[in-house]
C-alpha cells in the first residue's frame, strides 16, 4: 500500500482509513463509470478534484489490450506525471493526496486529489468562435507559443499525454488576460505515460491530437509554423528539413481523427 497525504487531508483523515474516507467525499460528480469516479469537492472553502479508481477487471483490461489500447489501471499514472512535470517546471495540477492498495491490477483501489485550478477557462472554450471572430493577434500568438513550449518541455521530460487536446490546457483568468504574461496549466493526466524519453510514436500521437483539436478554429499555416518553432528546440528551417515525415504523418492522423468525428456527428 502507498499513501501520501498533504494538508488539509492529512489532518482531516488522521486516524482514519483514507480509502474509506475518500469514498465518502461528496460533491459535483463529473464522471461515474464502473471503475472510476471523478468529482469536485470542497474542504474548508477550497475546491479539490477527486479521482477514484476501483479496478476495471481482467475482461476490460484484455479488451483494451486486444484493441491496441493501454488501459488506465489506477491513479499512479497521473501521480507520476504530475511529479515529473513539477520537476521540469511545466505548470500543471498540484496533488495533495494519493493512495493505492492491492497488488491485483484488475482490482486495485487507488485515488488522487488535486487542488482546483480556478478561475480558469480551457482553450477549447476560449477559441469556440475564433473561426468567425478571430482573437486579438497578440493573444493568439502568445497562446500558440505557450502551448508549444509546454508540450515540447513535456515530451523532452519523457511525459506524453494521450489525451492531448486544447481542452486540457487551462488559461488562468484570476487577472486580466495579458498576452505578455499568460499562465497556462495542463490537466487531465490520468492516461499520461512517464519514461526517460518519449517514444516518437507517442510524441506524434499527442501532436496529431493537438492538431486535430484546432482544425476548426481558424488556424493558418503561419500559426502552425509558429507552433513548430515553439515546440522544437531547433531553428525552424532545420525542423522543417528534419521533420518532413512527421509533418506528413500529422496531417494523415489529424485527418483520420477529423473524419471519425464527422461520422460520429452525422450518426447523432
Amino acid at each position: 500500500m502507498k499513501l501520501v497525504l498533504a494538508e488539509p487531508f492529512a489532518s482531516l483523515w488522521a486516524g482514519q482509513d483514507a480509502f474509506a474516507a475518500v469514498e465518502a467525499l461528496d460533491g459535483q460528480v463529473y464522471r461515474e463509470l464502473e471503475g472510476r469516479r471523478t468529482l469536485r469537492t470542497e474542504v474548508a472553502g477550497r475546491g479539490y478534484f477527486v479521482k477514484i479508481h476501483r479496478g476495471i477487471g481482467w475482461a476490460e483490461i484484455t479488451k483494451n489490450l486486444v484493441r491496441g489500447k493501454l488501459p488506465v489501471l489506477g491513479a499512479t499514472q497521473e501521480w507520476d506525471a504530475i511529479k515529473r512535470l513539477h520537476q521540469v517546471g511545466v505548470p500543471t495540477m498540484t496533488a495533495v493526496a494519493y493512495g493505492v492498495r492491492g497488488d491485483n491490477p484488475a482490482r486495485q483501489h487507488s485515488f488522487i486529489i488535486t487542488e482546483e485550478l480556478a478561475p480558469t477557462i480551457d482553450l477549447e472554450q476560449l477559441s469556440l468562435n475564433w473561426a468567425t471572430q478571430p482573437p486579438e493577434p497578440r493573444l493568439k500568438r502568445a497562446l500558440i507559443d505557450k502551448v508549444g513550449q509546454m508540450l515540447g518541455a513535456m515530451h523532452r521530460a519523457g511525459v506524453n499525454h494521450r489525451d492531448c487536446y486544447i481542452c486540457h490546457f487551462l488559461l488562468h483568468t484570476d487577472k486580466a488576460i495579458d498576452p505578455a504574461d499568460l499562465r497556462l496549466s495542463v490537466i487531465d493526466l490520468h492516461r499520461a505515460q512517464v519514461r526517460e524519453q518519449t517514444p516518437l510514436r507517442w510524441r506524434n500521437k499527442d501532436l496529431a491530437g493537438l492538431y486535430f483539436s484546432v482544425l476548426d478554429i481558424g488556424m493558418t499555416q503561419r500559426d502552425l509554423l509558429r507552433f513548430l518553432r515553439a515546440y522544437f528546440p531547433t531553428p525552424l528551417r532545420q525542423t522543417l528539413a528534419e521533420e518532413q515525415a512527421l509533418l506528413r504523418q500529422l496531417q494523415r492522423m489529424a485527418s483520420k481523427l477529423y473524419a471519425r468525428k464527422q461520422r460520429y456527428a452525422g450518426a447523432l
